[in-house]
């Protein structure tokens, strides 16, 4: 029987056969899923121009979901498992940041979850003051579209500076309250762009009491750039990275290599991941697999293949599970990768909060 998820997507005799065969028996019982979307879709005030939807692939995917939406889906995904997370809306003006930063300041308290704000570079001292103080909240979620809004695209900032969206002053209040920083980022040449290289050497060295967690593995979604972006960051001990959203096993294969089980966190980057379908590779490009009809999906499989595909949530946890065999990790780092590791930050961020 198929069940409802979010969106246009659903769970099905697919999945669960999937999960029984691949994640049963591996998945922990403990969970975090330390990069997650949640907010009302109330606080969206206008719905992308089908310029911008069509500019990037996630614009088709990344419909808002609430905080009830997001418990019942997890419970269906995650069956018979305990799953925590840190949730923050979605960094993009045409949603009202300060609603959403409420809303998941709210549904934290609610339900034991944590949150960062979706922050903006142009706020004073003052007003970073307020947001860290909402309850649940331990840090921020930064983002280069922030910075200035576009209608036809959401890369318009793409090529900024991390500090255009994540600025000195702020830095320094979040260094002095010892807090959360969630990165995505800038530049089409990824984490390994110089610039970003240089960047997060800077803010590992002025801010060193700030948790810096670099989004996405710095969007290394291909071994090349995995290999460029990881390498050069990878003997800093003190920075964190989450996989959300990386489904090729040698990616993280090379993130577990080189920067060890115990700096990275498990994130799934959802209501993205609940998209049907795979993704394959072509040097440094991908293309993303589906069966549903969207604009970007023009390279369609056979109906008897797509008819085999599960979650792209499911794929990334076999990915990362191939990874984590095939380096021989113990369970307990595992465990670690996939929920205690976040546990750990997230109690020494917390602390740190009520200190202040």
């Amino acid at each position: 029987m198929d069940i409802p998820l979010h969106h246009v997507f659903n769970y099905t005799d697919v999945d669960r056969a999937f999960w029984a065969e691949h994640l049963e028996a591996w998945v922990p019982k403990e969970i975090v899923d330390a990069h997650v979307h949640v907010t009302n879709p109330a606080f969206q005030r206008e719905k992308p121009s089908e310029d911008r939807r069509r500019s990037f692939w996630v614009m088709e995917v990344l419909e808002p979901q609430d905080a009830d939406s997001l418990a019942r889906c997890y419970a269906i995904l995650y069956p018979n498992r305990n799953v925590s997370l840190l949730g923050f809306g979605f960094p993009d003006l045409s949603y009202d940041t300060a609603g959403q930063n409420e809303y998941v300041s709210r549904q934290c308290v609610a339900r034991g979850w944590h949150g960062l704000a979706v922050s903006d570079p142009h706020w004073t001292t003052s007003e970073c003051e307020r947001v860290l103080a909402l309850p649940g909240i331990i840090g921020f979620k930064p983002y280069y579209e922030m910075i200035g809004k576009s209608d036809s695209t959401r890369d318009a900032h793409l090529e900024s500076s991390i500090f255009d969206f994540l600025p000195h002053p702020q830095l320094e209040l979040l260094n002095d309250r010892g807090a959360w920083v969630t990165l995505h980022v800038p530049h089409a040449d990824r984490l390994g762009h110089p610039q970003n290289i240089r960047e997060i050497q800077e803010i590992r060295r002025r801010y060193p009491k700030l948790l810096l967690v670099i989004a996405h593995l710095g969007r290394s979604y291909t071994e090349p750039h995995a290999l460029e972006g990881i390498t050069p960051l990878a003997a800093d001990k003190g920075l964190y990275w989450d996989n959300c959203a990386v489904l090729n096993p040698a990616v993280h294969r090379i993130a577990l290599e080189k920067i060890g089980p115990e700096n990275i966190l498990y994130g799934t980057d959802n209501p993205v991941f609940y998209m049907r379908g795979r993704r394959q590779w072509r040097g440094r490009s991908y293309i993303n697999r589906t069966s549903h009809p969207f604009h970007f999906n023009k390279e369609r499989e056979a109906p008897e293949i797509e008819a085999g595909y599960t979650l792209y949530m499911y794929e990334a946890l076999k990915a990362l599970k191939e990874a984590c065999a095939g380096l021989g990790l113990a369970r307990a780092q595992v465990e670690a990768l996939l929920g205690g590791n976040a546990r750990r930050l997230i109690r020494r961020v917390a602390e740190a909060k009520r200190r202040a």
